[in-house]
Formats: structure tokens, C-alpha cells, sequence
């Protein structure tokens, strides 16, 4: 059985960091390129950023970009979004999600998911 579980999120103030972290099993995670996806209260599901099968590609979303980074880790089985310069506008349920092709900015191109964490940027 697939599970991808998030955790790392919560409360904080702008301008601060944070780190998310999402652990893999029930896949071959080396064969999985991996992807954070958001969701903000009453829109819809936002590409955040996306990693290659080896981390050697990433991708991000351009409101993003030079503040977040994704990484992972295949020994580990987990892909990490370090957030930094967080802004209110950041907040958001943060997912992340597993595909067999090749990093896309559309969410049904993924497989798996994770339950989501719930990120909070006060003012």
C-alpha cells in the first residue's frame, strides 16, 4: 500500500522558515519524480515545485522561486520543501505527491498523494 506522509507544517511568523518533509513507502521512490503541491482556502490545488527521479532538475512556481527548495532524499525515501521568507500569502495546505512520467504543474498527472500539511503565515 502506497503512503506518503507529510509533516513538518504550522504556525508561523512572516518572514521565517520552515521545513516540510514527506516520507514515502509502499514505492520504488527512486522511480518516482516527487512535487508540492498547495491549496489555500477556496482555490484550487497550485503547483509549488517539483524534483526528478535523481534531484538533479527541480521546478518551481514563479511565486515561489528564490525562496523555496525542494530536495530528496532516495536513501531516505523522502522529499523535503525548505520555505523560507514566508509570506501570509503562503498559507496553505501543502501536499506532496508521487508520479511515474516526468514532473508536470498539473495535479492528475500524480499517482499519489499525501494527506497534506497545514502551513499558517501570520502578518
Amino acid at each position: 500500500q502506497v503512503q506518503l506522509v507529510e509533516s513538518g507544517g504550522g504556525l508561523i511568523q512572516a518572514g521565517g522558515s520552515l521545513r516540510l518533509s514527506c516520507v514515502a513507502s509502499g514505492v520504488t521512490f527512486s522511480s518516482y519524480v516527487m512535487a508540492w503541491f498547495r491549496q489555500a482556502p477556496g482555490k484550487g490545488r497550485e503547483f509549488v515545485a517539483g524534483i526528478d527521479w535523481n534531484g538533479g532538475i527541480t521546478y518551481y512556481a514563479d511565486s515561489v522561486k528564490g525562496r523555496f527548495t525542494i530536495s530528496r532524499d532516495n536513501a531516505r525515501n523522502t522529499v523535503y520543501l525548505q520555505m523560507n521568507s514566508l509570506k501570509p500569502e503562503d498559507t496553505a495546505v501543502y501536499y506532496c505527491a508521487a508520479g511515474r512520467l516526468i514532473v508536470s504543474r498539473h495535479a492528475d498527472e500524480y499517482n499519489y498523494w499525501g494527506q497534506g500539511t497545514q502551513v499558517t503565515v501570520s502578518s
